[in-house]
Formats: C-alpha cells, sequence, structure tokens
C-alpha cells in the first residue's frame, strides 16, 4: 500500500510540474532573442534572425580570437595582439556584437532578460570550449555594488554561472571586487577608458584562495577594447592567478568600434 502511494506521490507531482509548465507557456510564450515574435522555445531565435547571428569561426588568431579572411598558418597573430600584447592569455567570443547579438545583450542588460543567460552561455561554452576545458575557475567581470543595487543582478555573473555549470567548472563570483565606482565606458576613447577601470578591480586579500596557482576564465558579455578584462586580469595576478582567459557573449571586431560606437553599452 506504501509503494502505491509514493508512486501516486510522484505521478502528482510530475503532473503538477506539467500543468504549471502549461500555464506558463500559455501566459507567458516564448518569444524570440531577437524580434520578440513567438517561438517555439524560450531563448531561441525565429527563422529571420537566425540568419542574422555572425557567428566567430576559426581561422582565427591563437591570443585575441579575432577573425581571420584566410587561414594563416599556426601560430599567426593579428596585428592587435602583435601591437598591444594583451595581459591575458587568450580570448575568446561566441558572436560578433551587431544586430540581433546587440539586442540580445541590452535585453539581457538592461530588461532583465537573465532567461537569456543560459541560452547565450550554450554559444559560449562552443566557442571557448578549449579555455573552459584548461580552466580551473570561472569568475565573472563584477559590478559596484551601488550600480548591482540599482540592476539587481550582473549579467556577467548570470552567464558565468551558466558557464560554469555547462563546463562543470567551479564559479566564483565573489573573487574580484570592483572597489571603485567607475563611469559607463560608452562613449569614452581607448585612453579614457583605461583610465576610468584603472585600479577599479581587487581580489580581497581573503579570497585569494580562491584563486591563488589557478587558471581563471573571466566571463563578461562584450569585448570591446579590451581594457575591462585588462583591468581584470591584472587584479587576479596581484592576487595570485597563475593564468588568465577571457571569454565573452559577443566580440566588438577591431576596426568595427568608431562605427558602433554610439550603440556600445
Amino acid at each position: 500500500m506504501g509503494y502505491h502511494v509514493a508512486d501516486r506521490g510522484r505521478e502528482f507531482k510530475v503532473f503538477a510540474g506539467r500543468a504549471l509548465g502549461w500555464a506558463a507557456d500559455v501566459l507567458f510564450p516564448p518569444a524570440c532573442a531577437g524580434c520578440r515574435r513567438l517561438v517555439a522555445e524560450p531563448g531561441t531565435l525565429c527563422g529571420e534572425c537566425w540568419p542574422k547571428l555572425r557567428f566567430l569561426e576559426r581561422p582565427w588568431c591563437p591570443v585575441m580570437g579575432t577573425p581571420f579572411m584566410h587561414d594563416m598558418g599556426e601560430g599567426f597573430l593579428s596585428a592587435e595582439a602583435i601591437a598591444n600584447p594583451p595581459p591575458f592569455r587568450r580570448a575568446r567570443s561566441a558572436v560578433v556584437y551587431s544586430g540581433v547579438a546587440r539586442q540580445m545583450v541590452q535585453s539581457l542588460k538592461y530588461h532583465d532578460g537573465t532567461g537569456l543567460a543560459p541560452w547565450m552561455a550554450r554559444w559560449m561554452l562552443r566557442a571557448g570550449a578549449e579555455l573552459i576545458a584548461e580552466a580551473d575557475v570561472v569568475v565573472p567581470v563584477p559590478l559596484h555594488w551601488r550600480r548591482f543595487v540599482r540592476r539587481r543582478f550582473n549579467q556577467s555573473a548570470e552567464l558565468a554561472r551558466a558557464v560554469a555549470k555547462g563546463g562543470g567548472k567551479p564559479f566564483a563570483p565573489e573573487a574580484v571586487t570592483r572597489i571603485r565606482a567607475t563611469h559607463q565606458q560608452v562613449g569614452l576613447g581607448l585612453a579614457a577608458r583605461e583610465d576610468n577601470v584603472r585600479g577599479a578591480f581587487r581580489v580581497p586579500s581573503e579570497r585569494e584562495v580562491l584563486v591563488r596557482g589557478r587558471r581563471v576564465l573571466v566571463i563578461d558579455d562584450v569585448y570591446t577594447t579590451g581594457v575591462t578584462a585588462g583591468a581584470v586580469t591584472r587584479a587576479l595576478k596581484r592576487g595570485g592567478a597563475a593564468e588568465v582567459d577571457v571569454l565573452t557573449f559577443a566580440r566588438v571586431l577591431p576596426g568595427d568600434f568608431s562605427a558602433s560606437e554610439a550603440e556600445l553599452i
């Protein structure tokens, strides 16, 4: 008799879960992450938006992850990597920051679209497979506490949590803190961006254990000039990190910065 009661209890829980799912689908039908048309599954793109998404694929610079028009051979570096070597080891991004990708980032960041993070992270897992495999811990770019209070969430942490879960890696959102409030980077040139984030990040001494001697994967939503990623990398290295890689959902390609600046976030 006890077996049948337990069995019926499980059946009821399954039925209740499905009923709640059906109700949610009716009340909040899934919409395209790009244009808000109705789609079959949440976080997906419709047939019109999908072709507009430009994925970053090999061949690319082994350091910066920027794509080459042709395969330049093993170890060939981009002009960006040669002229301004970054403090991190490698950077990778899933898509080009334009069109639909820009809309997805803005929905995540400004319109409380945290439900997009797991879907965006799937593409990041693909683009950064090598980096994730070698990482010991996943760390998001932090927000200053005042901005976190206003926004109520950190979009980079949402992406990092999903990447860490998908890659089976430890997630350490508290490893790096933003100790100084910075201005929005929108509209700032490269030198002003560097001044804006200089000394803004720190690994608290009591949290150095999270990164010391470890290979750290830093997660952010968009890679623009690399200034923020570089500042976080330097803080992690001061905290004892052995190596640092950077993985973002989207990337502003070199040469696109000025044209896209007005719409960058």
